[in-house]
């Protein structure tokens, strides 16, 4: 049964209980991949290994995503610069704990390519942020090797 959590806006992203930051570098330019990010939703199962699936929806102002592990997320485009900053804020869950959520994706540029910050701003129950404390190593990993699939996916020529 999917828990509607607290409706939160950008600013969330500074203020939040729980902050995760992640940065890395791709070779493409800011804009392509922002258009990764915002523009192709459905594409995003083939670099982010964590998403088994992701759509737009309500005409594109939201997500849903689904997660490996059996996480469903509606989400609300909260952000959407072209090759600067695209956020969303995570307004329905099935998973147990969160009470706010936002993802910001920061995009700035970086010689040729892109220096990209995930912020995972989140609060929820105790036990959820210790979970996520405890999560940060893997989350980590996981952001590096989804940001490593995107520039392969980026640098390979279109079919």
């Amino acid at each position: 049964m999917p828990r509607r959590l607290r409706s939160v806006g950008l600013d969330f992203v500074e203020s939040a209980a729980l902050r995760l930051v992640f940065d890395a570098e791709v070779s493409a330019p800011p804009e392509a991949v922002y258009r990764a990010l915002a523009d192709d939703v459905a594409g995003w199962p083939s670099w982010f290994t964590s998403v088994t699936t992701a759509r737009p929806i309500e005409e594109g102002a939201g997500r849903e995503v689904r997660l490996r592990g059996g996480a469903v997320l509606r989400e609300s485009i909260l952000a959407a610069e072209p090759g600067e900053q695209y956020a969303y804020r995570v307004d329905e869950s099935n998973a147990p704990g969160p009470k706010a959520l936002v993802e910001e994706w920061r995009l700035t540029p970086a010689g040729t390519g892109t220096r990209v910050r995930w912020t995972f701003a989140a609060d929820g129950s105790a036990p959820f942020r210790f979970t996520l404390r405890l999560a940060r190593p893997g989350m980590g990993r996981a952001f590096r090797n989804a940001v490593r699939n995107l520039d392969r996916r980026l640098a390979a020529p279109a079919a």
